[in-house]
């Protein structure tokens, strides 16, 4: 008997063993249907079939059969099961969880299970229950009957009866406890349950094509025909292929007309597949103009770099270059140049972006460029398009994928380019399993493919920076701006002394307010950020001090002025804001702190005729309203955008020359050793989007912590001065890059069983602490989510493999813990 190992979509859930039937074969890389306990999932063959007998395999194991093999051939390209499966080893995730990552939409089969009443079910074997009752009245008759439609006709059965109800009827009985119903009836052996799976659709699009046949393309046409059935074998005629239904509807000749002409035999119907493009007909026919960027001249430094890195691209090796560039120094034209180098060359080139945002783009602009060899991946596309996007990766019809972390797994085959723009940026990080670091799984993909890897940023992470001093990762230097424009001239404005001239209620300084509008009087651009979305984020009483907290976290709810609501935004709790303190009675509700909301209104309310928009979570819930809102802005339709750090890197807007900077320190406060990074990087890239024209940039960056030497150094764009001072503090206080780190989070329904579960796990690391060192377990500063209570202890060393073994086996020796455990591997949050 022939087995292979499965990767199933299921948390946590390890690699399991299925038989094929003999006349069977599965691929490493094929989609098959296995059963995993009474359901049916699709899974991908990671190893096999194997020869082995099914006497090698324990006597205890009863191996079952894989129900469908989908794929002849591999789905998923051999180099992109390595992967995934790497990512479940480091990142201790499930194999499943890693796989499923990597596999488009709409890559599942659909299954459901049939349940029949067997001849064994008789009244005794409902135990008298009246639940079980129901199920075998729902399956009286005979057939298989689908389980969905089987639990709401016990619904409906319990739910109502044959009684006429003068007020809404009760509720019927939960999901749950319907399923534990069928259960205990198939144990008894009076339901059986038979699980179908149904024929795989296309996922891919099918238009209904009119052909023309050769009475029309003859040009035999009747007289008998009414005007627009001629009108239509007119239009056919030119087009030999046939034409879309919807595309002749758009003419005026309508289906009725169509199916006349079907009868008369002057047509016939055919089915196209009909492919999803993301790309908008008029973005491309805007930027038309991009295909002669590869014509620009380089500067010195440009041609400095592109020369190194075509050097180390002629090796074929392996390799990782740090491209530390200035903001507006030109990284993308170097991007933009390697990917022409290695496309002649037969290879492809993965270009990854931190932000959905900046996706379209730099898709754009490689498109522009390169034409239809280019594909995009990322979250932010309908279903449809990221599955015919995907498939054409996989066919290989394209040379140039550009996408967000996700895009790191893309089919392709012949990889030898990889780059990471804004590398630094801490929206490579997976925040749900697996947590994956999208830069770091980059360089491993590379490396199997033996490409090349450019990391880009003007203010590269610790880590990375630390990697190209030790000599690991090649760095490369762009020192100045193109043309040589200056960067932009920052003024930091001490908000201390502001408040004490005009009140502790200002939002926006008189220096700032004085810049916004000289700007305006000669019809520059702005942009002002605040990295806190809403319009406050505090709502307390002044009669006894409550803040308006949410139930289910242990954080302050934040005020929605324009929805009227008080929001939660963590687990998205929301509630109308009272108009009493719900714990004195007193009227005297009021708010503190600034949100994007409040500055968009402050600079609506304080200019007169000034047209200004918000980027943020709030405002960007719509399918492209980003992209909508970016294009106005470049188009000059605005004068003001109002964001979060979605509007802080990436984007080049020639005409803005102010950037201004609202509570610079927000970030400051938070309990994590990389806030004084992260600080600096925002206030660092932000100014950066000012200037990057023909006119001199200035930016304004309002603080209450002028001092600090994050801030300090922003102003002055410094950042090797930045990186000498904060390697120091982080090897005294012993964090990263000096060692490896793993945040393990304990959910729990009270502190005390989190502190003890925790205490557990901590026991079960091992006695061997000479290899790394373990800190708590003590309240996460998140103390509660969703309604749960969270505790957490961090191992810190320099043995990578040793941590992440000890945290293995220690939730190996805790197995009900595991639903209720976050292991976060080189975490880039400490909440």
């Amino acid at each position: 008997m022939r087995f292979v190992r499965v990767a199933v979509p299921v948390p946590g859930l390890d690699l399991l063993t299925y038989s094929l039937p003999p006349s069977v074969s599965a691929h490493a890389g094929a989609r098959v249907v296995v059963p995993v306990g009474r359901r049916l999932l699709t899974g991908v063959v990671v190893s096999g079939p194997d020869t082995a007998s099914e006497s090698d395999l324990p006597t205890s194991i009863d191996v079952r059969s894989v129900a469908r093999v989908l794929d002849q051939e591999a789905f998923l390209p051999p180099e992109v099961v390595r992967l995934a499966l790497w990512v479940a080893d480091y990142y201790l995730a499930g194999p499943g969880e890693a796989v499923a990552a990597a596999l488009p939409p709409r890559a599942s089969a659909k299954s459901e299970p049939y349940l029949s009443m067997t001849s064994l079910a008789e009244t005794g074997s409902t135990d008298n229950d009246d639940v079980q009752a129901a199920v075998l009245r729902a399956l009286a008759g005979g057939r298989p009957v689908p389980q969905r439609l089987v639990i709401a006709r016990v619904r409906k059965l319990l739910s109502v009866g044959d009684v006429l109800w003068t007020d809404d009827p009760p509720a019927g009985p939960s999901r749950a406890s319907l399923e534990q119903a069928i259960h205990r009836l198939e144990k008894v052996g009076a339901v059986t349950r038979a699980p179908d799976v149904a024929l795989r659709e296309s996922a891919f699009k099918l238009v209904t094509i009119a052909i023309p046949t050769a009475i029309v393309t003859e040009g035999a046409t009747s007289r008998r025909l009414g005007h627009k059935q001629r009108e239509a074998c007119r239009l056919l005629a030119e087009e030999r292929e046939g034409l879309p239904v919807a595309s002749l509807a758009e003419q005026g000749i309508s289906r009725e007309t169509l199916q006349r002409l079907e009868r008369l035999g002057f047509i016939r119907w055919a089915e196209r597949r009909e492919e999803r493009d993301p790309f908008a007909v008029e973005e491309l026919a805007s930027a038309a103009d991009a295909a002669a960027t590869l014509a620009v001249e380089l500067t010195d430094e440009q041609e400095a770099t592109l020369t190194r890195l075509k050097t180390q691209l002629s090796r074929g090796e392996f390799a990782v270059g740090l491209l530390h560039g200035v903001t507006g120094s030109g990284k993308t034209q170097v991007y933009l140049r390697l990917a022409d180098h290695v496309q002649r060359r037969g290879r492809q080139v993965l270009v990854l972006v931190p932000e959905i945002a900046l996706t379209p783009a730099v898709a754009l602009l490689f498109r522009s460029v390169f034409g239809d060899r280019v594909a995009v991946q990322h979250s932010g596309l309908s279903d449809g398009e990221r599955h015919d996007q995907w498939h054409r990766i996989r066919r290989g019809d394209v040379d140039i994928v550009v996408g967000t972390r996700s895009a790191v797994f893309a089919p392709l085959t012949r990889l030898g380019l990889v780059v990471v723009d804004e590398e630094h940026d801490t929206s490579y990080k997976q925040e749900e399993s697996p947590r994956y670091h999208g830069r770091d799984v980059a360089i491993m993909r590379a490396r199997d493919a033996g490409a090349l890897v450019v990391l880009g940023s003007a203010t590269p992470a610790m880590e990375t920076y630390e990697n190209a001093r030790r000599g690991r990762y090649h760095l490369l230097t762009m020192a100045r701006r193109v043309l040589d424009r200056p960067l932009a001239a920052v003024r930091i404005v001490n908000m201390r002394d502001e408040y004490a001239e005009r009140g502790p209620e200002i939002v926006l300084s008189s220096v700032l307010e004085a810049s916004l509008e000289e700007r305006l009087a000669r019809g520059e651009q702005s942009m002002v950020l605040l990295n806190r979305r809403g319009y406050a984020p505090t709502v307390f009483c002044r009669q006894c001090g409550h803040t308006l907290e949410c139930p289910d976290c242990s954080v302050a709810l934040t005020l929605h002025r324009r929805a009227e609501r008080a929001r939660c935004h963590y687990c998205d709790h929301a509630t109308r804001v009272p108009k009493a303190c719900p714990a004195c009675g007193g009227l005297l509700l009021e708010y503190a702190g600034v949100g994007t909301e409040r500055v968009e209104q402050e600079i609506a309310g304080r200019f007169a005729g000034v047209r200004v928009a918000r980027v943020d979570r709030d405002t960007m819930t719509r399918r492209g309203a980003m992209v909508e809102v970016l294009r106005r802005f470049r188009r000059r339709e605005l004068d003001v955008l109002v964001g979060t750090q979605m509007i802080a890197k990436g984007h080049d807007f020639p005409a803005v020359t102010l950037v201004g900077v609202i509570s610079a320190d927000v970030g400051l406060g938070l309990a994590d050793f990389r806030a004084a990074e992260r600080t600096f990087q925002l206030l660092t890239q932000v100014a950066g989007r000012s200037g990057r024209g023909d006119q001199a940039g200035e930016a304004i960056v309002q603080t209450l912590f002028p001092e600090h030497y994050s801030i300090e150094l922003a102003s002055r764009q410094d950042y090797l001065a930045f990186f000498e001072q904060e390697i120091e503090y982080r090897r005294k206080l012993y964090y990263p890059p000096h060692v490896a780190l793993i945040n393990v989070v304990v959910r729990a329904g009270s502190h005390a069983e989190g502190l003890r579960d925790a205490n557990d796990l901590i026991v079960g690391l091992g006695a061997d602490r000479r290899r790394f060192r373990v800190l708590g377990p003590a309240s996460a500063p998140l103390e509660r989510l969703r309604g749960q209570s969270r505790v957490q202890f961090f191992l810190k060393g320099t043995e990578r493999r040793a941590m992440r073994e000890a945290v293995r086996t220690a939730l190996a020796a805790r197995p009900d813990l595991r639903r209720r455990t976050t292991v976060d591997v080189d975490p880039w949050s400490m909440l």
